[in-house]
């Protein structure tokens, strides 16, 4: 826990401090060894939430790209159930830092439980099973709604490259044909469209995820994956052919939407210039 109450005040951990737990009012004392990240640790207790896994460096990292008071704020339901939100902004958007895996009715519970959610999943674990491919255009373009991607897939380099089929090429045959129903026809690819797709690209690939871990595909809340990079990747469904893909948001687009919009589901969804950062 990085926040603890001490004097009426929220305070991270320091030697020798003592505190008492936001959540459940019980004592805490700090825990800050030359070898131990800084923080504060229940008394006679393993931890009042038990939702709350044990806390690593890039959960820390996280934590404390928003303001102190946005970090592991409380939330009471309407029935009186207390967890402690990794970050809370003002907004109300709740973001869950998640390294450790996680079980279908853990997910859907906290889901339920703050509804205005949005993942943030640790992918460095995974990283070596999750391939991205080529660029996608942005999905309501006048290019996109006239074609139907094969799935890319790991060892398929024609559909990692860019494979596609025309839906109004297949209703010259079938004038019900649509992106829901279309599984064949006559295949293009990448370099007949590359130039339109360049000029259309708003982030969007296909990816394959080898062994993946399937609660985050079935999430109802957005799940954003960190591998480390600058950039988050957004799991999302491309069109109504239902096709997975993911989209390229930059962190820092990430947290300053977090702390403006009012809706976990509204980041990343209108681009407009961000302020300049002070250096």
């Amino acid at each position: 826990m990085q926040l603890a109450l001490v004097n009426n005040e929220r305070s991270e951990a320091f030697p020798g401090g003592r505190g008492i737990c936001p959540v459940c009012s019980s004592e805490v004392i700090a825990k800050c060894g030359p070898r131990v990240m800084h923080h504060w640790s229940h008394l006679r207790l393993r931890d009042c939430d038990p939702w709350w896994e044990n806390e690593t460096d890039w959960h820390r990292e996280w934590k404390n790209l928003f303001p102190i008071e946005c970090r592991e704020v409380s939330h009471t339901a309407d029935d009186g159930e207390i967890h402690r939100a990794d970050i809370k902004t003002l907004t109300g958007i709740v973001i869950e830092v998640q390294h450790s895996s996680m079980t279908d009715a853990e997910r859907i519970s906290r889901e339920q439980f703050y509804k205005n959610l949005v993942w943030v999943v640790d992918g460095s674990g995974f990283k070596k099973n999750f391939d991205i491919y080529h660029l996608l255009p942005k999905p309501d373009s006048e290019l996109a709604a006239d074609i139907v991607w094969v799935k890319a897939k790991r060892q398929l380099d024609g559909a990692n490259r860019g494979m596609f089929f025309r839906v109004s090429e297949a209703r010259k045959e079938n004038p019900a044909a649509s992106k829901e129903n279309i599984r064949g026809g006559y295949y293009h690819f990448m370099d007949e469209i590359e130039d339109e797709v360049n000029r259309s690209y708003t982030g969007y690939h296909q990816f394959d995820w080898v062994r993946p871990r399937k609660t985050w595909l079935d999430a109802s809340c957005p799940v954003y994956i960190d591998f480390g990079d600058d950039n988050l990747v957004k799991l999302e469904t491309y069109d109504e052919s239902g096709l997975k893909c993911i989209r390229f948001v930059h962190k820092r687009k990430f947290v300053h939407d977090a702390m403006v919009e009012s809706q976990a589901t509204d980041i990343a969804t209108r681009f407009y210039p961000l302020p300049d950062v002070a250096t």
